[in-house]
């Protein structure tokens, strides 16, 4: 290796050779990436505009062709990406001429074809996967730092039962080839007869984008129920994709898709029990999206009501919306729960049944409260006619009766019949035997105003009181712990018993 150096050294020295690179011309900014490429002359390899690609020996650098063609001072063809990363070098234009227009600024490359790779069949990404040998390259990688900060490789005990185990393709029942590629099915045939036993099929970040292919694979493997489609920039038009009878997970993280899709989704989703829609923009649960979000960005309580459209979707994360922020115009929990009637699982925690019943409960007081005083509350809260039937029913469910019009006259009673009668009940250990009292509140009143008329009701000192509400319908009182929210929020209604215990 030392005499070859030398040569190579020697080399470079030669007046000669370094007049002959003096007169070679700069190089393009973009060819850069491919001069040291053999094949930097090689004929196009074929792309067209809208395909999906990865660059060649980086899987995870996923993007879309915006152009194929010549490059203005260069020789050769060139290919137009723009990285979903948004790791690029420009726009889409180059020496002042505009070939393609990108996503920003500088999420965009001009690249030589040999550098892109087009794909490969869902077949031979399964292979690649699980019967494929690691290099030797791959293997010295696998090391830990010794205690002298030496590498010291990682043997893999019984390597070879494990790879024996992952290739017998018919005992598959998981199967997970993120990041390979993967933009066609291959011969469909083929994949019934290789894996009929897949369950959960992970395709996380590959080059799919049509539903057609997605439908074919589908239709391939007879015990599927579980798919993952995150990072694959599927297709505007939900075309050639069958009724999916058997999936009940299904996840489109990072599709790009909108809602109008997931309208067009959803009578081909028969069983669907979850549906993972993060990060694709969605601002509205409707037929249109108003404007491009990192995130989603659901603020109206239509959209709520549209979920119920699925009928067995149990589990739903909705947390970093506005709707449920009531610091950014959003409405609690408890308002939530009652309206999505199936609900099972909430921004990751479960909803029990104990819970649902105190939340309908008080969302319907609520409503019944705000009902003649704030009829410009009601409309806000419930847009359109899906109120009418979830009140009505919520009402029937818990037997709740309407509340008698007062018959009381308006002038000087006016503020008197906006007050709530509540009476409050000492139970904290250290704070001895109190009489309860019962007191006349705004309905207005906050939760932690409440606390501070008890610190003085009951004369407590140096005892910070925690409240709980006290229902009939409900075994344990409901503990009210949210400082802003005033009485009728939070369900009290006139003649509601308030127990006052003490911060342990």
């Amino acid at each position: 290796k030392k005499r070859h150096f030398r040569t190579l050294r020697s080399s470079l020295r030669s007046p000669t050779l370094r007049k002959q690179l003096r007169k070679l011309p700069p190089l393009h900014q973009e060819e850069e990436e491919v001069a040291n490429s053999p094949a930097a002359n090689m004929s196009s390899i074929s792309f067209k505009v809208g395909q999906r690609v990865h660059s060649v020996g980086d899987p995870r650098r996923i993007g879309t062709v915006k152009y194929v063609g010549t490059v203005e001072g260069y020789s050769g063809s060139w290919v137009g990406v723009d990285w979903d990363n948004g790791e690029g070098k420009h726009d889409g234009t180059v020496n002042g001429v505009r070939y393609f227009q990108a996503r920003s600024d500088r999420s965009a490359s001009l690249v030589r074809p040999q550098n892109l790779s087009a794909s490969i069949s869902f077949l031979e990404a399964l292979c690649i996967r699980y019967k494929g040998q690691s290099t030797k390259e791959e293997e010295e990688e696998m090391y830990v730092l010794s205690g002298k900060n030496r590498r010291v490789p990682v043997e893999f005990l019984g390597k070879e039962k494990i790879q024996d185990k992952l290739s017998r393709f018919d005992e598959l029942t998981n199967a997970s080839l993120s990041f390979l590629g993967v933009s066609t099915p291959g011969s469909s045939e083929d994949i019934s007869s290789t894996v009929p036993n897949i369950k959960e099929l992970d395709l996380t970040g590959n080059l799919l984008s049509e539903w057609k292919d997605i439908g074919i694979i589908y239709e391939q493997l007879p015990c599927l129920t579980a798919l993952n489609l995150s990072h694959n920039l599927m297709s505007d038009v939900v075309t050639g994709l069958p009724q999916l009878s058997r999936i009940r997970v299904l996840v489109l993280n990072c599709t790009g898709i909108k809602w109008t899709q997931v309208e067009e989704l959803k009578p081909l989703l028969p069983v669907i029990e979850e549906l993972h829609l993060m990060g694709n923009g969605i601002c509205e649960i409707k037929s249109n999206v108003l404007f491009p979000s990192a995130s989603n960005n659901i603020e109206d309580l239509a959209s709520i009501d549209s979920l119920n459209l699925f009928p067995n979707l149990m589990d739903i994360r909705i947390s970093e919306n506005p709707i449920t922020e009531p610091a950014r115009g959003g409405i609690p929990r408890f308002v939530l729960l009652a309206r999505l009637s199936k609900v099972e699982m909430l921004n990751g925690s479960e909803v029990r049944v104990r819970d649902r019943k105190e939340c309908e409960i008080r969302y319907v007081r609520l409503v019944m409260s705000q009902l003649h005083d704030k009829p410009d509350e009601i409309k806000k809260l419930h847009p359109r006619i899906g109120f009418d039937r979830r009140f009505s029913e919520l009402k029937r469910l818990h037997g709740i009766e309407d509340e008698r019009p007062s018959t009381v006259a308006a002038g000087p009673q006016k503020m008197a019949a906006g007050l709530l009668s509540v009476t409050l009940k000492c139970v904290g250990a250290s704070m001895g035997e109190k009489d309860p009292i019962t007191k006349k509140l705004p309905a207005s009143t906050t939760v932690g105003k409440l606390k501070i008329l008890c610190e003085i009701f009951f004369k407590l000192r140096s005892v910070k009181p925690k409240l709980y509400l006290e229902e009939e319908s409900s075994p344990l009182p409901q503990l009210l712990d949210e400082e802003m929210a005033s009485l009728v929020d939070v369900g009290v209604g006139n003649g509601s018993t308030i127990l006052v215990d003490e911060e342990s």
